[in-house]
């Protein structure tokens, strides 16, 4: 495939002679696979359907459809590494609905540290050589996160599993915290429903929306389940409780979404905040600093990372390191990544499988003076 944009060939081109194999899945893929990837890119879908009443939708990225045929060959579970490169189409009022995407995703790898770094280090070397040969390598802005970090410390604040998923949906859609716990979050008043619900079990909710459905005639909406509109309601519930949800805690929380800056402070930061609230963090803290000590033997300068605890990525199916990297003065991001474990399971592979990767937007990459 050759491209009109020359920086889409340069990207390619140093991808594949990384050792990354490119893997183009087709551009009309099953719409059913992009409904648990978030709120926000299942809204940004463009829909279709066939004779059989199949759901198709323009590929709205390349990570799903990627992981996907690799998990329909015999290759599955060992490790893997791919790139690609080709148009992407998403709606995005009042902007541009199709455009250029280029990364990476390596599957399978136990070392997930060495990995992260690896395919850090690699989408920023990408980037560099996008610009013309004789240009400056290119000096992005780098912030880093972590997922994992995150439902760590909501685990080991021990709170019930409808509030755990309630903040991290929220956070994950850059929500503040006060927002996220405001009574106006969850919109509609369902104060009915939720007074009925109020201390039921998952199966007896669930068994209870499908019945309010079915009378009502109304069928789920946005590829949403039964039983996932039972867990939306559940969650309203213990939140109009308050129940599990207590002052200590969420003073925590926002302490810990204040940590930000240079990533071995911010470690050192997060270790004070763990022991203070007699949390045990130390196997992640453990990993966040192995990351660290692997970006930097990839040549990575630690100072052009900023660690922001707040960052977790913007998908649902991010679950640890997280990155995303803008040129300067830059509103979005031109590159953008992360570690998604969870995503082979729910995609039907039948162990876990380690996964991560990298997107880079070819149009945000800056235009070098002169190129052509």
């Amino acid at each position: 495939m050759s491209f009109a944009d020359p920086r889409a060939e340069r990207i390619i081109a140093h991808l594949t002679s990384a050792g990354y194999a490119r893997c183009e899945p087709p551009i009309l893929q099953p719409a059913s696979i992009f409904f648990d990837s978030g709120e926000e890119l299942r809204g940004q879908l463009y829909l279709t359907s066939d004779l059989s009443g199949a759901d198709y939708c323009l590929r709205p990225e390349y990570t799903i459809p990627v992981l996907a045929a690799y998990l329909a060959t015999e290759r599955a579970g060992e490790s893997a590494r791919f790139s690609y490169c080709g148009p992407v189409f998403r709606f995005l009022p009042g902007r541009q609905n199709e455009f250029t995407q280029a990364g990476i995703e390596s599957f399978g790898r136990p070392d997930r540290e060495a990995a992260d770094a690896e395919i850090l280090a690699l989408a920023l070397e990408a980037a560099s050589v996008a610009k013309q040969p004789q240009a400056a390598p290119s000096r992005l802005i780098v912030r880093i996160g972590d997922a994992l970090l995150f439902s760590r410390l909501l685990e080991a604040l021990e709170l019930p599993p409808q509030w755990r998923r309630r903040i991290a949906r929220g956070h994950s859609q850059g929500k503040s915290l006060d927002a996220i716990l405001s009574p106006g979050f969850h919109g509609a008043d369902h104060s009915g429903v939720l007074g009925i619900l109020e201390g039921a079990d998952k199966q007896g909710a669930r068994a209870f929306v499908e019945n309010l459905l079915s009378i009502a005639g109304i069928a789920p909406a946005s590829g949403r389940s039964p039983g996932e509109i039972a867990d939306r309601f559940l969650e309203q519930a213990a939140l109009k409780t308050g129940a599990g949800f207590s002052a200590e805690k969420r003073a925590v929380i926002e302490q810990f979404l204040s940590v930000e800056g240079d990533p071995d402070n911010a470690s050192s930061q997060l270790r004070a905040l763990a022991a203070g609230a007699n949390l045990d963090l130390s196997a992640v803290l453990d990993s966040f600093d192995k990351r660290l000590g692997f970006i930097v033997m990839q040549g990575l300068d630690a100072t052009r990372l900023h660690f922001a605890a707040r960052f977790t990525g913007n998908l649902d199916y991010y679950t640890g390191f997280v990155f995303e990297a803008h040129e300067h003065g830059a509103g979005e991001p031109a590159i953008g990544g992360g570690r998604y474990d969870q995503l082979p399971r729910t995609l039907g592979a039948k162990q876990p499988i380690p996964a991560i990767g990298a997107a880079i937007w070819i149009g945000r990459l800056s235009v070098e003076r002169g190129a052509p």
